[in-house]
């Protein structure tokens, strides 16, 4: 999915494991144990970016209309992109669930756009319509064949998470 990722991999910390078993003086060994150790605290620091982003506190405490303008703030800063927003009709609360499964759509729809639409504008509008909300998520990017097999798992994912809330 479009979810943000590891600075450091498993592999690289593999390396530098095997940097320090592969040590012949202290001060090689010495180096090699303070890089590793730099790449796990990077991976820590790394995971708890990624369970914020995949469920943000903003969303449990204050709502989806929150949790997706700190959303949209993020990746404006991030790419340099900025996101008309129109966030209606998200109160009150909905069902846990549909909060989430919608922040997740908007985050891949985003990722998406910075990954592969070389968009200039990017808008997103909410609305309400008795039980239907309705989630628009735009860009002027260079577009895509949607009956096109998908390559990624980005479309597939926020297809099976519209559908899963009917």
């Amino acid at each position: 999915t479009g979810s943000p990722s590891l600075r450091v991999s498993p592999a690289s910390v593999l390396l530098g494991l095997k940097a320090v078993e592969e040590a012949k003086t202290d001060e090689e060994r010495t180096a090699a144990l303070a890089g590793v150790r730099e790449q796990v605290v990077e991976t820590l620091h790394d995971v708890r970016r990624l369970a914020v982003e995949l469920r943000p506190k903003a969303l449990d405490d204050f709502g989806l209309a929150p949790a997706l303008e700190r959303l949209i703030d993020t990746y404006s800063r991030r790419t340099g992109l900025e996101v008309d927003s129109h966030l209606a009709g998200l109160e009150p609360r909905l069902d846990e669930p549909v909060e989430s499964a919608l922040y997740r759509i908007a985050q891949e729809a985003l990722t998406n756009i910075a990954k592969h639409a070389g968009a200039s504008a990017v808008s997103i509008v909410t609305r309400r319509t008795g039980e239907r909300l309705t989630m628009i998520v735009e860009d002027n990017g260079t577009g895509f064949d949607a009956t096109a097999p998908a390559e990624g798992l980005g479309l597939v994912s926020m297809r099976e998470r519209a559908e899963l809330l009917g």
